[in-house]
């Protein structure tokens, strides 16, 4: 199911606030990811924030590869948080993950 328009608008909003220079395909994941009934309860910023965090992690970082090779995902997201946040930065992204943050 698909979140209201209101709510829809919204994570547009938020998400290019956050990643103005993402490319489409990027952008459309994340936004259908944070569009999800599973985020429905969190704002609008939040649920963009953690479906990027998450789709940069799976798909533009060795993430998979390290839980594939045995890391617990704890240890997998501390060894790609540089890849994570270099990303972001290539995206010109409005946040970067911080130390304390996975």
């Amino acid at each position: 199911m698909s979140a209201p328009t209101s709510r829809r608008r919204a994570i547009a909003k938020a998400l290019t606030a956050l990643l103005p220079l993402a490319p489409y395909a990027d952008m459309e994941k994340i936004r259908a990811d944070a569009g999800a009934v599973h985020m429905k309860t969190l704002p609008p910023s939040i649920a963009v924030w953690l479906a990027t965090i998450a789709h940069i992690r799976h798909v533009h970082t060795d993430y998979e590869k390290l839980l594939a090779e045995g890391y617990d995902r704890d240890s997998a997201r501390f060894f790609v948080k540089e890849q994570t946040n270099m990303m972001l930065t290539r995206w010109r992204a409005t946040r970067l993950l911080d130390e304390e943050e996975d």
